[in-house]
């Protein structure tokens, strides 16, 4: 794992279920992806109370969730994830930009040893993980490892699940163009995106320079 300057990667929460202000009590287990970001926009506007109540649940019956998405395909992302186990929480989520804005939810819940960890997405995808259990929260190094370490099993390429999902989208496709087509955020551990825009930035780059300097060879144009 490379780290980055200022970011503190010895950082873990005391534990994942208290809240540290009231809005990261509001999402803590919000599932939709664009229902959490309005429900951020109404929160910094002051007027959370203007909000539609129906869109406020971590998880909306299936008629609310058809009519969202009847709206635009995007408000679909993360509507679908599995339910949560018993005192289960999402510690940190990977969204694509892809047409239904797809969601990958990385959760944790209390057992007798500590705490057990599970990767879902909205496909029955089988993940794994290589921290599944540990004592104590995770430190944000620990976080990112399961991130650029974990593994879908149907996705058949390399750079983890951290950028796996631009590597196979890649092909027939500008690297430029995906610079922003994965973002890994925690509400938990805020410094987590930070690190991955820094992966995320270096993947466009080194694809580039590696792009055109199979062209130069080919004797095409970069």
């Amino acid at each position: 794992m490379k780290n980055y300057p200022n970011i503190n990667y010895s950082f873990a929460p005391e534990t994942y279920w208290s809240d540290g202000d009231p809005l990261a009590a509001i999402l803590r287990n919000v599932t939709g992806e664009n229902r959490r970001q309005m429900i951020r926009d109404y929160w910094d506007a002051g007027q959370l109370d203007q909000i539609e109540e129906a869109l406020l649940p971590d998880e909306l019956p299936e008629a609310k969730r058809n009519e969202l998405g009847r709206i635009h395909p995007s408000f679909m992302g993360g509507e679908y994830l599995p339910d949560y186990q018993y005192g289960e929480v999402e510690i940190a989520r990977i969204c694509l930009r892809s047409t239904t804005s797809d969601v990958i939810s990385l959760r944790a819940r209390p057992n007798e040893a500590g705490i057990a960890y599970r990767i879902i997405d909205e496909y029955d995808g089988k993940f794994h993980l290589p921290i599944t259990q540990s004592k104590l929260p995770l430190t944000l190094a620990e976080l990112v490892q399961q991130f650029e370490d974990g593994e879908l099993t149907e996705l058949d390429c390399c750079g983890g699940l951290a950028l796996g999902y631009n590597n196979m989208n890649a092909e027939g496709c500008d690297f430029e163009d995906l610079r922003h087509f994965t973002r890994i955020v925690s509400d938990i551990y805020r410094q987590l995106e930070t690190h991955f825009e820094h992966v995320f930035e270096e993947w466009v780059q080194e694809s580039c320079a590696e792009r055109d300097a199979d062209n130069a060879e080919k004797g095409g144009t970069p």
